[in-house]
């Protein structure tokens, strides 16, 4: 939490004394600046006064070029530059939210110090996009820059790309040509990448496409998904279950993860309940279907051979695929002792 040295809700006051009591009302209600913080629509104000939405948005323009040419607004220079010099530290570039939330998590204060960044001439907002959230720079230059960049490592991003933090930092710094050593650092990256609608984390903390069922996590299929490869090996289905309810805290009975694992072709059935990921490796199928996809690609081979090369697709005892491989109607043994496709 930032800390400064003026009172917020003094300042807008301070700010707000040169006008006349409408055009300060209107200012108000449309800042959130009054006991109730909730922020009013031009609609809406239009209608308690009997006028267009339209004159209302003259009014809140009039009454904030009145300000910012007010000696009350001279007056304030020193707060101004107290709030630039922390947007600066903080990247000189942020998300709108991330930058309130650094001065308070209470709504009103949150109001003040929105309506002191407004009326500041040291501040420039850029609205919500396809790309970006709501975001403010104190510099032009370096917010084209930090939005190209983003943009560059968006389009290099593959669909379902799951990348360690460190990694999309390290990637993003390469795009970030002669980049001033202030902003070379860890959190002002981050804090960067969160201007972003296109990239963001997983609750793992992970990084890759926004709109990735990886990143973007929505059902037990998604947290089974991140589950299962967080452990790194076949885990059986009762445990994906009580790791989605411990690490994500997200109720997740046994019954229903396995039917979403059984459904979804990420995941391949190795064992007695024990599921890994197809991008693994894994051949989806029975054990025969697993002794013939491997004899496609690897041609008659011996019986250890294949029980080897099953045991690395399946954990199944060996008798399991013996008793598969002594079916004459799908498999079939030459004279030197390899079995091929019958």
């Amino acid at each position: 939490m930032a800390k400064i040295n003026f009172q917020p809700k003094q300042v807008t006051k301070k700010l707000l004394s040169p006008l006349s009591d409408r055009a300060k009302e209107v200012l108000i209600k449309r800042y959130g600046l009054g006991v109730k913080p909730q922020k009013q629509t031009l609609e809406s104000i239009g209608q308690e006064y009997g006028i267009t939405r339209e004159r209302v948005r003259q009014i809140e323009d009039s009454a904030l070029d009145n300000i910012r040419k007010s000696a009350e607004y001279k007056e304030c220079d020193s707060f101004f530059v107290e709030v630039k010099t922390l947007v600066e530290k903080m990247g000189g570039i942020v998300s709108e939210s991330e930058l309130l939330n650094e001065f308070s998590k209470a709504e009103s204060i949150q109001n003040q110090i929105h309506f002191i960044l407004v009326v500041g001439n040291p501040f420039f907002k850029k609205k919500e996009d396809d790309n970006f959230t709501h975001r403010w720079h104190v510099d032009e230059m370096l917010s084209k820059k930090v939005e190209e960049s983003i943009k560059k490592l968006y389009q290099n991003l593959g669909d379902e790309d799951i990348i360690s933090e460190s990694e999309m930092v390290a990637q993003f710094l390469k795009h970030l040509e002669n980049l001033s050593e202030k902003y070379s650092n860890d959190e002002v990256l981050k804090r960067w990448l969160n201007i972003s609608k296109k990239i963001s984390k997983n609750p793992l903390g992970e990084w890759g496409r926004s709109e990735s069922t990886n990143i973007n996590v929505k059902g037990i299929r998604d947290y089974a998904y991140l589950v299962i490869r967080r452990h790194g090996s076949p885990i059986h289905f009762k445990e994906v279950a009580e790791q989605i309810s411990k690490i994500f805290n997200k109720k997740a009975h046994v019954a229903t993860t396995h039917n979403e694992l059984i459904k979804d072709s990420r995941f391949v059935l190795v064992g007695r309940g024990l599921y890994a990921l197809s991008e693994w490796g894994y051949s989806t199928g029975v054990v025969r279907d697993v002794i013939k996809e491997i004899i496609k690609k690897n041609g008659p081979l011996t019986k250890n051979e294949i029980i080897d090369k099953v045991l690395k697709e399946r954990h199944v005892k060996q008798n399991t695929i013996l008793v598969n491989l002594q079916n004459q109607k799908f498999f079939k043994r030459d004279k030197s002792g390899k079995y091929n496709i019958a």
